[in-house]
């Protein structure tokens, strides 16, 4: 297998989960995509040989969107406006009682800090050591945050359930 027919196989293998990441880092959806190009351009002109580690390009991706949203910042501070786009990193298009729209709803309304461990660990395949390393916390914190989501989720179903 040639090297491009290896890096489109390995792209359409992790892409969303990347996307999905880069969303939940970003504002809006098309800042999500200037991340994720950027990211995966820059992810591969420094793999010459081989694909890259997922880690690594969850931490491009995360380091790219924080990059990008200082940058927002600072623009919106000159421009006296802050013009805030979708938080829509989950687009669901169901009912109102269906289940899934529920979790996605309750997943969006997670601190970030919750919401980004959850997403590395269960979208994102990563161990929580290399969560920890990612996003620069202690093992321990990682867990406990993937934990919570966790829970947070579980209650909220539970109460959805008995509503019902």
């Amino acid at each position: 297998m040639k090297a491009d027919d290896a890096w489109t196989c390995w792209i359409e293998t992790n892409g969303e989960a990347f996307f999905l990441f880069a969303k939940q880092q970003c504002r809006s959806d098309d800042d999500a995509k200037d991340v994720l190009q950027e990211a995966l351009a820059e992810v591969w002109s420094r793999t010459p040989e081989g694909l890259p580690d997922r880690a690594y390009v969850f931490a491009t991706i995360r380091r790219r969107a924080i990059d990008q949203g200082r940058s927002l910042d600072r623009r919106s501070k000159r421009e006296a406006k802050f013009a805030e786009g979708t938080k829509d990193w989950f687009v669901p298009d169901y009912s109102i009682n269906d289940l899934r729209h529920h979790l996605a709803c309750t997943i969006e309304s997670l601190p970030k800090t919750l919401q980004e461990v959850l997403i590395l660990k269960v979208w994102g395949g990563l161990t929580f050591p290399a969560i920890s390393e990612l996003i620069e916390l202690p093992v321990a914190t990682a867990t406990s945050r993937y934990r919570y989501a966790i829970e947070r989720i579980r209650e909220s179903t539970s109460l959805t359930e008995l509503k019902q």
